[in-house]
């Protein structure tokens, strides 16, 4: 049923009358409209962001809208100290309440926020082309480095233990134990799969409690739509959803690009035989992350790219298949049997990495050599 948000326009400080509001984007987790507002002649017509968080995914969004306030506001005062141009399409930007505060909660509880609507723009579910590639990681590697004066304990989990994949493991194996959906029984070859690939889980981890990769403020959910691209130019132009910038790991960034990056398939595509690694595209990935971020890596970060998309490869697959046996419940899901498919996916996905895992490690050696040389 269509949600009526002609109230919203009323509680924000918005710009015109409310005209009308649809459903945005193809998130899995939040509820998002596009919401016009003007006068009724049509002469002045503008757009918003309208969003309703999860607050079951999310269980504190008050601690979430101070992380995304602070990180919008922090990038924007860098831009602004650069001089640079349309600031507003480079940064989200969000619209305070009537009363000043960054978020409402309505009289169920819900909570939600405002953005102002990145005009001439769009994103992309499925990777196009290597330059595409090249342009989505070199945005997200940009937005690291305009955080990394930011420090990681000044935001806080959104989500805790997001990205630590031996405790998404345990997860998983509790799903197969219980099976309270009465779904094991036809997801038997999945779950043999991804218990093969069981010693991937602590791999980075372990490289972290070695002191070798350090934490950061990383943006935790690396996918290409998270990234908004001009529509005249191809350029990369503002990164999005900002629910999971938190404490993190560069590598897990990374590797959530190799993840949803270097293929053409979906992540629900029924036809595995699409899905395989295009090393001209995890090329462009690698390129563009190692221009943007390459004199704050180090040198295990960088050794450690490919493995990075391994696990997080691995992790979603995980992930996927936990929220099928329990009977989907963290993902919207638009059929029976989604998560499966995506967790198939994934599958899939992780066999042709480790398929190409010697030519990726060149592709990384060469990129990382030529930045180093100034090319």
């Amino acid at each position: 049923m269509q949600r009526d948000l002609s109230w919203l326009g009323d509680q924000f400080v918005i710009d015109g009358d409310f005209i009308s509001a649809v459903p945005y984007g193809s998130g899995h987790i939040n509820e998002t409209f596009a919401a016009s507002y003007g006068t009724a002649d049509g002469r002045r017509r503008r757009r918003y962001i309208h969003q309703r968080i999860n607050h079951e995914v999310f269980r504190d969004p008050a601690a979430l809208m101070r992380n995304v306030a602070r990180v919008t506001r922090h990038i924007r005062a860098k831009l602004e100290a650069e001089a640079a141009g349309e600031i507003d399409r480079r940064v989200l930007t969000l619209v305070p309440t009537r009363d000043g505060a960054d978020y409402l909660v309505d009289e169920d509880g819900g909570y939600w926020r405002t953005y102002l609507f990145i005009e001439r723009a769009a994103t992309f579910d499925v990777v196009e082309a290597p330059e595409q590639a090249r342009e989505v990681a070199r945005a997200f590697g940009e937005f690291q480095k305009q955080l990394t004066d930011l420090e990681p304990p000044s935001l806080v989990d959104t989500i805790p233990g997001f990205h630590d994949t031996p405790r998404r493991l345990e997860a998983f194996r509790s799903a197969v134990r219980d099976d309270v959906a009465r779904r094991v029984a036809g997801a038997d070859e999945e779950i043999r799969r991804l218990e093969s690939f069981a010693p991937l889980a602590d791999t980075v981890l372990s490289l972290v409690r070695q002191g070798l990769v350090p934490l950061r403020v990383a943006h935790n959910d690396t996918k290409i739509n998270n990234v908004m691209i001009d529509d005249v130019t191809g350029k990369a132009v503002c990164v999005i959803d900002l629910d999971t910038v938190m404490p993190g790991l560069a590598l897990d960034d990374f590797g959530d690009l190799v993840r949803t990056s270097v293929c053409f398939a979906k992540e629900d595509d029924r036809d595995l035989s699409k899905v395989r690694v295009e090393l001209p595209l995890f090329e462009g990935l690698a390129q563009g992350y190692i221009e943007a971020t390459r004199e704050l890596l180090t040198e295990a970060e960088i050794d450690s790219l490919v493995l990075a998309g391994k696990l997080m490869t691995y992790e979603c697959a995980l992930r996927f298949l936990t929220d099928h046996l329990q009977g989907d419940t963290y993902f919207r899901v638009h059929h029976e049997g989604h998560n499966l498919d995506r967790a198939r996916v994934q599958i899939a996905l992780l066999d042709s990495l480790v398929a190409h895992e010697s030519e990726m490690r060149r592709i990384v050696s060469r990129a990382a050599a030529r930045v180093g040389q100034g090319g």
